[in-house]
């Protein structure tokens, strides 16, 4: 990152379906200029379709759009574009290591401090309700 650009964050989860199309959608919104936030899911099943329909509801609910949203797959390009690889969960930051190099390796991390946003994939609607509070609670950290 340079003062003449702004921070760029990649969110990753399994799918770029639910839980990382969100989060770029809550940073982006959040950090407005001072970012410029990609996301991507570390398997292609969703690549180039829309965000999950009970996603992109719940985060209306909260004011943020995941219409435009498209699926997308991690690529080492994408981890050398980012200043910081945010997954969502153990399982994806492992399998971010596992495409990382010694370059790219230092920007990963979970996005929340504490722990996984969990996989609302195959609950109901309150489940993902539930990761829109938390993405939204956990954003502030990444945010210059």
């Amino acid at each position: 990152m340079t003062a003449d650009r702004p921070r760029r964050l990649l969110t990753v989860c399994l799918g770029n379906h639910c839980r990382s199309p969100l989060a770029a959608a809550v940073l982006a919104e959040l950090g407005g200029p001072a970012v410029e936030v990609r996301s991507a899911g570390t398997r292609d099943k969703w690549a180039g379709h829309p965000a999950h329909p009970a996603m992109a509801t719940a985060a209306a609910t909260r004011g943020y759009d995941l219409t435009a949203h498209r699926g997308a797959h991690v690529t080492p390009g994408l981890l050398e574009w980012a200043d910081a690889v945010l997954a969502m969960d153990t399982g994806n930051l492992a399998a971010l290591h596992d495409l990382a190099d010694e370059h790219t390796a230092p920007k990963l991390g979970l996005y929340l401090a504490d722990g996984d946003v969990p996989d609302p994939w195959g609950k109901g609607p309150e489940a993902f309700a539930a990761v829109v509070g938390l993405v939204v609670d956990g954003a502030a950290r990444h945010l210059p």
